[in-house]
């Protein structure tokens, strides 16, 4: 350690973390022995920090709920990779509101930057490319998110203001299992009491969100993200695709997600039963083509002209000119 002020410094970044710090861990990380500890947070607490002292087999220290640092301080690293976290989320779509709060954020942390890091910064910004294009995906609002993720954690009923794809508009109840982010939209898992069904909305759809008096005890062993692929792999489509597949799950799985197929073993060793819903069937037999694995399809018929479709054009393709 460098100092007596460099050890105060980093024990205050270590409580800032958040939690309870044990005297045993923080000896570790700061290279001195308790006595020394006990001195540090002596000095913050004449600073006027608000360390509290938990007692206890799992006791140490920690900051006063609520209490937070003016100025915040971070480190050339930590700086950096905010500001590279928000740029790349701000490409993929923001998480709140219109993405101002990410922009006006960066643009905080950048007036504050040393000329030596900014320089840093803007050479990966300007070297920087992505693969996909900017994501377009409508974001929730910022008091939604918040009050159903405290729904959730608190195990709150709540009432949401809803408008479907549709353009129809209600009123919900909702018990929240659990938060979801797929492919850049926000979505909470539940039930709703009122029909006893388990439901999923899209969050940028929920005008107003408020919690309800009560609570709810959620299903042992529910996982919100696989519900949500399962439901979208489930949803009602125009063409209902049966195939069955000769390879493992993880095979499959390349090509075709959760969201998109349900997989199950069939009654032939080493083939997979395969259920697709889909829109259009357009995209199919290219997939499958990638899957290089044998296949059958079982219905529709409809796909199995596209796919023959496709393995003549290929053909073709693959002659010598004569």
């Amino acid at each position: 350690m460098a100092g007596p002020t460099a050890g105060v410094l980093t024990l205050l970044e270590l409580l800032q973390s958040g939690g309870v710090r044990t005297m045993a861990e923080l000896s570790e990380r700061l290279g001195v022995d308790p006595r020394t500890v006990r001195r540090y947070v002596g000095h913050l607490i004449d600073l006027d920090v608000p360390v509290e002292s938990v007692r206890g087999r799992y006791g140490g220290y920690r900051l006063a709920a609520g209490y937070r640092l003016p100025p915040l301080m971070l480190s050339d690293d930590e700086a950096l990779a905010v500001l590279l976290g928000l740029a790349a989320g701000r490409r993929a779509g923001s998480a709140t509101g219109t993405g101002t709060a990410s922009e006006t954020a960066a643009a905080k942390i950048r007036r504050v930057l040393p000329s030596r890091i900014a320089d840093r910064l803007d050479a990966v910004l300007e070297s920087l490319a992505f693969t996909a294009e900017s994501g377009d995906v409508p974001a929730p609002q910022a008091g939604v998110l918040l009050t159903v993720a405290d729904a959730v954690r608190h195990h709150r009923p709540i009432s949401i203001k809803y408008t479907s794809g549709g353009g129809r508009s209600s009123v919900r109840t909702l018990h929240p299992f659990g938060l979801v982010n797929h492919a850049n939209r926000w979505y909470v898992t539940g039930a709703d009491p009122e029909i006893g069904e388990d439901r999923t909305f899209r969050l940028d759809r929920i005008a107003d969100a408020r919690t309800l008096t009560g609570s709810f005890e959620p299903p042992a062993g529910f996982e919100p993200a696989r519900h949500l692929l399962t439901s979208m792999a489930r949803a009602p489509y125009r063409h209902e695709v049966t195939l069955r597949i000769q390879g493992t799950l993880e095979q499959i799985r390349k090509r075709l997600p959760a969201s998109v197929a349900e997989v199950r073993g069939g009654a032939d060793e080493g083939w997979q039963c395969v259920e697709i819903r889909a829109e259009s069937l357009d995209w199919l037999p290219a997939v499958l083509a990638a899957l290089d694995l044998p296949f059958v399809i079982e219905r529709p018929d409809e796909l199995r002209d596209r796919v023959i479709a496709l393995a003549d054009r290929l053909a073709a393709s693959g002659r010598k000119p004569s």
